[in-house]
């Protein structure tokens, strides 16, 4: 382990949320198992991150009450109808698009569907993210969020925005622009409530 991750993972303790170093990707389901109660309800927000390594896969085939957003067939009520249950799940599991060397999370949102169970609600908050999302400073947080994540994502989203075609922001106002919210954790009154788990993998945008 790195004096980068050393550090982070420092800090994260720190700023009242538990770190959690995974060598592989192979260790990241065994670390869920310990962090997961059987029977309970879990959430999730949008993240490459979780569906690269499987987990949406590991909490249908498990003992859990999974709200899975990404069921065939679900109409955007049902779908609205998941984001607010989020709220009452036991835990939200989510990526994030910057940590960052002093233990601060930073997201940027669409709609809050992911933001918004992080900051209020659920008794449990992990978060998976590959080292390749670790950041000096918040500056950098939001220009890596921008400029990397943001374009990429849009892509995938098949959004019309320009930087889905430019593959770079350049802070439009495009009805289909997901860079809405803009989301700096930098702690949290329920000690232990967040629960970081960084990956020495390359994950995610």
């Amino acid at each position: 382990m790195d004096e980068k991750i050393e550090q982070t993972l420092r800090q994260l303790q720190r700023n009242r949320m538990t770190g959690y170093f995974a060598e592989s990707r192979e260790e990241v389901t065994g670390l869920l198992s310990k962090l997961l109660r059987p029977g309970e309800t879990v959430g999730c927000g949008d993240s490459v991150t979780l569906e690269q390594l499987g987990v949406y896969d590991f909490l249908r085939n498990g003992d859990f009450v999974f709200l899975d957003k990404y069921r065939e067939g679900l109409s955007p009520e049902e779908k609205r109808e998941l984001y607010i249950k989020n709220f009452s799940a036991d835990t939200f599991l989510t990526g994030t698009n910057a940590v960052t060397r002093d233990g601060r999370l930073f997201n940027i949102d669409g709609n809050g569907s992911r933001v918004a169970p992080m900051v209020y609600g659920p008794k449990q908050v992990i978060v998976v993210v590959g080292i390749n999302k670790i950041v000096g400073s918040v500056e950098e947080a939001v220009e890596r969020a921008r400029q990397i994540a943001a374009p990429l994502d849009a892509k995938r989203l098949g959004k019309s925005t320009p930087c889905a075609k430019l593959g770079r922001c350049i802070d439009c106002r495009h009805e289909q622009r997901i860079c809405n919210d803009f989301v700096l954790i930098s702690g949290n009154f329920d000690k232990n409530r967040f629960k970081i788990i960084l990956v020495n993998e390359t994950l995610g945008y």
